[in-house]
């Protein structure tokens, strides 16, 4: 056959060559060992916890080299676009302080490499298309849906493979003629691939995390410029990482079965191949077993997931680095307060088999983080939070900045702060008993003690209370209560003989710190109860005598 007329027949508006692609794409200056990256979502909007594993992924080891990562939009399935898709993703990846250094914007491009959506980059892929045809390694195909159909029908009943391969590609070798004729009748007709592999052929591949695996031969004619003119992913990814010059390609491992099809592509293509790092993908337990996570079943698998509950973007990062690298923990460890981005990534201490996600490792590392923030850092975080989910909270922050600082300024700083809070969400309810209308006693005193007995150390709690007085003369009065109502003041001597007490000063400090703040639980009740106010911590003490 004339290939060179077929391609001419398939494409005559196409007169740009590969070679003037080379041209217009011309490979990057960038020092030695400069990586290039790309993430490349579709624009459903919906980005989840894998995304943001490999586009973290894509960030280190870009930057970490000197090097550029880019955002390509593969928006050649236009079922799955939802409107202001592009936007949705952008909008998010910066609120996870993600930036790329070029590629595509809201309203366009950055950068010498674009277009960087790959449905205005028709003309390229059919460039390179034409080329295949010149070259018999690309073919056109006018089957019907209902003819495809049937072909697969065929192959389930017989067991085979399913695919246009073998005997059932039936425009693999049709002649010039037939195909002219096709044309003529205005058929619309897509572009396969020529394969030239054989099912029971394998070769080794070296992945960067999965490291040499066994690869079977691709043996199926796919699909590489639909009947629209744009390329479905595997055709476009080719061209794209060959032209924009990427150097590494980010994936989750589910990609590895269209592995030899798509180094059959580079392979004919005549393109240098990028280096592939197939990436874990994130589990989680569910009744003992492990499976993957699931967008119907997880909430925590989207990526929104994290600014609804409240995790600050510097503990959602510092998590994921836990299930990117298995020594980051260790280097945590050596340095506490280092930023993230001083850690030395590494592709080599990358998990090749499933990673974990634990909630309780996650809010550990919140506590961890948040622990370290200043007042100011945690005000502003908790309120921009509120501010979208839930606009009462944030209405009680904002209308007294100066006491709500002064509640979070609790047990922070110091060598040893407190860690209670793991995320923005739990903090209404943490702080809840510093505003009268949302105070309400949660915890129900012990049993083993008599009313009479609490009420009469509340009654003298309210009787001698002064704000005015330090933190020693403050506990001075509690133990006063204490051995006033046969309770030990002295807690050694209470561990000695408890037998000789009704109870000990902690359990009077108990009696208080329910009554003031309607939990057994709470931060230092001296500082506590100097935000309150003299006239809040009194009443609050009366009122509950009042109810024993």
């Amino acid at each position: 056959m004339d290939t060179k007329k077929l391609a001419e027949l398939l494409y005559p508006n196409i007169k740009t060559t590969p070679e003037d692609m080379e041209l217009r794409y011309p490979p990057r200056s960038l020092p030695e060992g400069a990586k290039v990256t790309r993430f490349a979502p579709s624009p459903t909007g919906f980005l989840h916890l894998g995304n943001l594993y490999g586009v973290l992924t894509d960030e280190r080891l870009a930057h970490q080299s000197g090097g550029v990562m880019y955002l390509r939009i593969e928006d050649t399935d236009a079922k799955r676009e939802v409107k202001d898709g592009v936007k949705l993703i952008i909008d998010l990846l910066e609120r996870f302080d993600i930036h790329f250094d070029e590629g595509a914007t809201v309203d366009g491009d950055n950068g010498a490499y674009g277009p960087y959506r790959q449905s205005q980059r028709a003309e390229i892929y059919q460039t390179y298309a034409k080329r295949l045809v010149e070259e018999g390694k690309a073919y056109p195909c006018f089957c019907t849906e209902e003819e495809l159909e049937s072909i697969r029908a065929e192959q389930e009943n017989i067991g085979a493979t399913p695919g246009y391969y073998g005997k059932w590609a039936v425009w693999r070798d049709a002649p010039i003629e037939k195909i002219e004729a096709a044309l003529a009748e205005g058929r619309p007709f897509v572009l396969r691939f020529r394969s030239e592999g054989r099912e029971e052929n394998s070769f080794k591949f070296t992945d960067l995390v999965k490291g040499v695996i066994d690869v079977s031969e691709n043996y199926i004619d796919h699909v590489i410029i639909k009947s629209d003119g744009i390329p479905p992913y595997a055709f476009a990814h080719a061209v794209d990482d060959h032209l924009m010059r990427t150097t590494h390609v980010v994936r989750d491992e589910s990609w590895l079965p269209s592995l030899p099809f798509h180094i059959q592509l580079f392979n004919a293509l005549g393109f240098k191949l990028p280096k592939y790092i197939h990436t874990a993908q994130v589990m989680k337990l569910d009744d003992g077993k492990k499976r993957k996570l699931s967008k119907r079943k997880d909430p925590e698998f989207a990526m929104s997931y994290f600014f609804a509950s409240g995790y600050p973007v510097s503990v959602a990062k510092e998590y994921l680095t836990t299930l990117l690298n298995s020594n980051f923990e260790e280097w945590r460890i050596a340095n506490p307060d280092a930023p993230l981005d001083d850690f030395p990534f590494s592709i080599k201490k990358m998990s090749a088999s499933g990673c974990l996600f634990d909630f309780n490792k996650l809010n550990d590392i919140g506590k961890n983080v948040i622990g370290k923030m200043t007042v100011d850092e945690v005000y502003d975080g908790v309120l921009a939070w509120a501010r979208e989910y839930d606009a009462d909270f944030a209405a009680r922050l904002a209308a007294d900045p100066v006491y709500a600082k002064s509640i979070l300024a609790i047990g922070r700083g110091g060598a040893k702060p407190r860690k209670d809070i793991a995320k923005w969400d739990e903090v209404k309810d943490f702080i809840s008993f510093f505003y009268d209308d949302l105070f309400r006693i949660e915890d129900s005193y012990p049993e083993n003690f008599a009313p009479a007995y609490i009420k009469a150390a509340l009654t003298m709690f309210a009787d001698t209370y002064d704000a005015a007085d330090d933190s020693a003369a403050w506990f001075d009065k509690i133990k006063h209560i204490a051995d006033s109502l046969g309770f030990a003041s002295d807690m050694k001597a209470y561990k000695k003989s408890p037998e000789q007490y009704k109870g000990s000063v902690a359990d009077i400090s108990m009696f208080i710190r329910v009554a003031v703040t309607g939990r057994q639980n709470s931060p230092d009740m001296y500082s506590v109860m100097q935000v309150l106010g003299a006239d809040r911590v009194v009443a609050r003490a009366r009122s509950m005598a009042e109810k024993l």
